[in-house]
């Protein structure tokens, strides 16, 4: 059996680095689709996925929903929930979370749409350390369920 040789071990180590380059780029997870409906996407820098359950959202994702029908559900590492309605667009643009003492921070910016939102740890730990934008207003969240809806 003829072995790789250190050319070939090399390149092997290439591919394998460029694979990950993508997932080591988006930093760590913060939270999992759960549930995803007609028009559900994920958009991550250039790219616009398909939204699937299971899938893991990082930092700076935006989920988009289009049609009436469609929506995401979502949770995040600290145990907060978003569902977002039809034709709404969120920024997942900071999040933060230290398990062992639950303390973090978290900005959601709604730029269109509708998002229920189920607080989790982070504002159990920190009132007031999620914040949720829209164009008009910044909400400071205590810990509580609430909805928004930008028009």
């Amino acid at each position: 059996m003829r072995g790789f040789g250190s050319t070939g071990l090399l390149g092997l180590a290439l591919i394998v680095i460029a694979a990950a380059a993508p997932a080591l780029a988006q930093g760590q997870r913060i939270g999992q689709i759960k549930t995803a409906t007609g028009q559900a996407f994920v958009v991550r820098g250039d790219a616009r996925l398909p939204a699937k359950i299971g899938d893991p959202v990082y930092e700076r994702d935006v989920l988009e929903t289009g049609a009436p029908g469609s929506t995401i559900g979502l949770t995040f590492t600290d145990n907060t929930v978003f569902s977002t309605g039809p034709e709404t667009q969120v920024a997942l643009s900071q999040f933060r979370f230290d398990s062992s003492n639950f303390k973090g921070e978290m900005l959601a910016d709604v730029k269109k749409g509708s998002l229920s939102i189920v607080s989790g740890d982070i504002t159990r730990a920190t009132p007031g350390a999620m914040k949720i934008k829209t164009p008009t207003a910044i909400l400071g969240v205590s810990g509580t369920t609430f909805a928004v809806k930008v028009y």
